[in-house]
């Protein structure tokens, strides 16, 4: 796998892990403070299930980043790319205009022998119908640290990435 289809994974975990906003209407049966994520890029997935989450959806809430990494968690990749999440990201939710938003996402990947850190902030996310799954928004995640093979950006589709809290 190249080095652009491995950063475009590791933004698009970063995505994954995003959101927030304002405003308060029931949205299907009562959460139990936990959310899952799905992260699709060049063929390889990203996905995790269960992590905790500090509140219920629509209350601003954050995502505990050590239910999502291993060991506490079940962050796994294909295609020989490992992820983990840097920070709890912040979520805000608006649910008058169906969508989220994230304060920042801080990830850091590694293939191989090679690591790369990104950071995306303002992250929006857009509601699936009556549901609490969100899909990203496009944006693009800033290279922080890592190799010099690592591109100094990465940007992620609309639709690239998922999150469900429930």
């Amino acid at each position: 796998m190249s080095i652009r289809k491995w950063t475009g994974l590791t933004a698009l975990a970063a995505a994954a892990v995003l959101a927030g906003s304002s405003a308060a209407i029931a949205l299907g049966p009562t959460a139990d403070q936990r959310a899952d994520g799905v992260i699709v890029v060049a063929g390889n997935t990203c996905t995790w299930t269960n992590a905790r989450t500090s509140a219920n959806p629509p209350a601003a809430l954050t995502v505990d980043r050590t239910t999502i990494n291993t060991p506490g968690g079940n962050l796994s990749c294909t295609g020989g790319i490992t992820a983990s999440l840097n920070n709890n990201p912040a979520f805000a939710f608006d649910d008058a205009s169906g969508v989220a938003k994230t304060d920042a996402i801080d990830i850091t990947g590694k293939q191989s022998f090679i690591s790369c850190r990104y950071k995306a902030t303002n992250i929006v996310w857009n509601r699936d119908g009556a549901t609490r799954k969100y899909l990203n928004q496009a944006f693009t995640a800033t290279k922080t640290s890592g190799s010099f093979l690592c591109p100094g950006s990465v940007t992620t589709a609309a639709g690239g990435a998922s999150m469900l809290f429930h």
